[in-house]
């Protein structure tokens, strides 16, 4: 463990909590605990979370002519008057050492609900700044994963498939996160989650699967100690047009 006693946050983004994205998150939560973690939910369905940036949230503007969202969350965050909710979700990320996002896949990304999140909560200023990004990033020592639910089967997901290369479309919110510095394990990706009326196999073979998948995500969080992080470019690899150096061997990467 990372430390004594280490705290970790789930980020659960589902309207329905007994979906099988609740089921994932309340065997994180259980398997967790019993590994001596405390676990912290941010349910931002139930706790009703506004994803929606915009001048309503700051009361005390920096401009109030206009409304520029970088400004004004700066402004709010050096003068300690964020709105609560966003203040609320920094709190959980900065005692958190595991944060897991858990989430559906909708239209190739996570709900707005959860881009929101990203919008409102990731403060320029305060959690990211020019100087504080990437490898030099605010939270080097958190480790963040995604358990992401999908739809269509695994082979649609591929390279090649119908659905979409799973790696292409979870690209941007890794980077997202490696932004603010820290390390982002490779996901847990449950893939077939049918509804609908959309059906792959039957609901019986369905049924087991389910339970099948439950179990092997309570065996991941066992072993996540024992992981690497996906690898990012940094700071040194860039020259001074935020390029790959010459002769860097991630060049010759797809």
């Amino acid at each position: 463990m990372h430390s004594p006693h280490p705290h970790a946050l789930i980020v659960f983004c589902h309207p329905e909590p007994h979906s099988f994205n609740g089921a994932l998150k309340d065997v994180a939560v259980e398997t967790l605990q019993r590994q001596g973690y405390s676990v912290e939910v941010s349910d931002l369905y139930a706790e009703g979370f506004d994803p929606v940036e915009g001048a309503t949230h700051y009361t005390e503007r920096a401009e109030p002519d206009t409304f520029l969202p970088l400004t004004e969350q700066r402004h709010a965050y050096d003068r300690g008057n964020l709105p609560g909710d966003v203040q609320r979700e920094i709190e959980r990320l900065e005692r958190a050492d595991l944060v897991i996002l858990q989430f559906p896949l909708w239209w190739h990304a996570q709900p707005a609900m959860l881009k929101g999140w990203f919008d409102r909560v990731f403060v320029y200023g305060g959690l990211y700044s020019g100087r504080m990004r990437y490898d030099r990033g605010r939270f080097p020592e958190k480790r963040v994963m995604l358990s992401v639910t999908t739809g269509a089967p695994a082979p649609t997901f591929t390279r090649h498939g119908r659905s979409g290369h799973i790696v292409a479309l979870l690209w941007p919110i890794h980077y997202s996160l490696y932004y603010l510095g820290v390390s982002v394990l490779p996901p847990q990706v449950t893939y077939g989650v049918q509804g609908g009326g959309l059906s792959y196999e039957a609901e019986s073979t369905f049924r087991q699967r389910l339970e099948a998948e439950k179990a092997a995500w309570a065996q991941r969080l066992e072993g996540l100690d024992n992981e690497a992080p996906i690898s990012f470019a940094g700071w040194d690899d860039w020259d001074e047009q935020g390029m790959l150096k010459a002769g860097h061997p991630d060049i010759w990467q797809l």
